[in-house]
C-alpha cells in the first residue's frame, strides 16, 4: 500500500530495545503500523538506514518524519537537550531539533525529553513519555497527576499542559531484574511460574509493612520456609514493587484524598496490575490508551510544525 500521499506524517517511538512507527493521513487517521526490536542500542552507528527501514516496512512517503524516546539521548541518533519546566508540553514543536540527514528520507525531526528539577534540586527525567502527555494534553487531558507505566514508571503533574514535578520508579527494571538475577530468581526456579492475584494482593498488602529491601528477601523467606509455593513469587514480588510505588507517590501527595483518580496511560497488561494495587489502597485510574495519546501528539505537532 503506498498512499503517495505528502501530507503522511510518521511517528516512531524509538525505545532502548523496541520501536513502534505510525503512519498518519492528513486527517489523523492511521493509515499503517509497524514495531520491531531495532531499539536504539541495536541501532548504534545505522539510525539512517533503520529508519529507512521502518519507512519501507509502512508503505507510505510521508511529508514528514518526528521521531521520539531514546533516539534523542546519549544511547542515539544525535543527543537532544532536554528542555525544562518553562516549557509546556504545548510548545514542544517550537523545540524539536532536526535528525541528520538519511539518504531518501523526507524531513525528519527528534522530540526533546524533559529534566525536571524537584524542591531540593535533584534532577529528573523522562525521554519518550512527553510525547504521549502531548497527546493526552491535547485530547483535552491537560490537568492533574499523569502514571506512565514501563521499565521505568513515570508519575507526572500536569498543569495546563506545564509539568510541575516528574518522578521516575524503576519497578520493571528491577522487577526483570530480580526475577531473572539472584536469590529471587532461584526461589521462583523451584516450580513452574503461575500468576496468582492472592498472591499480587499480598504483595500489595506487605509492601507498606517496613522498608522494600527487607521486602524483597521476605519473599524468598516465604518460598524457604513453605508459606508460598515458589510459582507465586512473580505474583508475589510484581505487589510488592507496584505497591511500593504507590504508596510513595501518596506519601509524596499528602494532600491526597482516598477517593483521589489518577490517569494512566499505557497498554491493558501494565494498567490491569496497577489498578488491582490500586483498589486494594483504596485508589483508582482514569485508563487512557496510550496508542491514541501517541497519535494525537503526532497529528498535534505536525499541525503545529506546518503554521510555524
Amino acid at each position: 500500500m503506498d498512499t503517495g500521499l505528502s501530507e503522511v506524517v510518521v511517528g516512531v517511538d524509538w525505545g532502548t530495545t523496541h520501536r513502534r512507527a505510525y503512519a498518519l493521513d492528513g486527517n489523523g487517521a492511521l493509515v499503517a503500523n509497524y514495531s520491531d526490536s531495532e531499539g536504539a542500542l541495536a541501532c548504534k552507528g545505522r539510525f539512517g538506514p533503520a529508519l529507512d527501514l521502518a519507512l519501507a516496512q509502512l508503505q507510505v512517503r510521508p511529508g514528514l518524519v518526528l521521531l521520539s524516546g531514546m533516539v534523542g539521548s546519549t544511547l542515539g541518533w544525535l543527543e537532544v537537550p532536554y528542555v525544562g519546566s518553562e516549557v509546556s508540553l504545548f510548545q514542544l514543536p517550537e523545540f524539536v531539533v532536526p535528525a541528520p540527514s538519511a539518504t531518501g528520507t523526507p524531513p525528519g525531526f527528534i522530540v526533546p525529553g524533559y529534566c525536571i528539577r524537584n524542591q531540593q534540586g535533584q534532577p529528573d527525567v523522562m525521554r519518550g513519555e512527553e510525547t504521549q502527555l502531548l497527546g493526552a494534553a491535547a485530547l483535552g487531558h491537560g490537568d492533574g497527576w499523569f502514571v506512565l507505566p514501563g521499565t521505568h514508571s513515570k508519575w507526572v503533574q500536569l498543569q495546563a499542559g506545564r509539568i510541575l514535578q516528574l518522578r521516575t520508579y524503576m519497578t520493571g527494571e528491577l522487577f526483570n531484574l530480580l526475577s531473572n538475577h539472584g536469590t529471587l530468581a532461584s526461589a521462583a526456579s523451584a516450580g513452574p511460574v503461575t500468576w496468582s492475584d492472592e498472591a499480587f494482593a499480598q504483595g500489595v498488602n506487605q509492601s507498606g509493612a517496613s522498608s522494600l529491601s527487607h521486602q524483597l528477601f521476605g519473599a524468598r523467606a516465604r518460598v524457604v520456609s513453605g508459606d508460598m509455593p515458589a510459582a507465586n513469587t512473580h505474583s508475589y514480588l510484581s505487589g510488592l514493587l507496584i505497591g511500593a510505588e504507590l504508596r510513595d507517590v501518596m506519601r509524596m501527595r499528602g494532600q491526597m484524598t482516598s477517593d483521589a483518580r489518577f490517569k494512566l496511560i499505557g497498554t491493558p497488561d501494565l494498567a490491569r496490575h496497577y489498578e488491582a494495587a490500586a483498589t486494594l489502597l483504596d485508589l483508582s485510574f482514569e485508563i487512557l490508551d496510550a496508542q491514541g495519546a501517541y497519535l494525537a501528539a503526532l497529528h498535534y505537532i505536525r499541525k503545529q510544525k506546518a503554521s510555524l
